[in-house]
């Protein structure tokens, strides 16, 4: 008689996470089931003053959160229009997309005499 033993196999992985789950950029859809004042207070609560919220009069996205570091760096309009051409085509209404925005800055001066 064979024995019917129960066998289980786990694949299991784990990694550290950061609050908020984003760094940079967070585009909410114009229907997302997380409206913008519930993200804003979240914000409030897990980082103070940290990001900026941008109003949009696109189709499907009713406004970008952009951290403030970012906003030093390059202007909210620049940012925008970025978003606009690159991402907003492919956001949903119902959606919150997370946006991965790195600003690098670099100088090539020509000196005359």
């Amino acid at each position: 008689m064979k024995n019917n033993a129960v066998k289980y196999t786990v694949n299991l992985s784990f990694e550290e996470i950061k609050l908020p789950p984003f760094e940079e950029i967070l585009v909410l859809g114009k229907h997302s089931p997380h409206g913008k004042q519930g993200i804003s207070r979240s914000f409030d609560l897990l980082i103070p003053n940290g990001f900026e919220i941008i109003d949009t009069d696109h189709d499907n996205v009713d406004c970008v959160f952009v951290n403030k570091r970012i906003l030093t760096k390059m202007p909210k309009e620049k940012i925008l229009k970025i978003l606009m051409s690159n991402v907003f085509p492919y956001v949903s209404e119902k959606e919150i997309i997370k946006v991965d925005f790195k600003v690098k800055i670099s100088y090539n001066i020509v000196e005359e005499d």
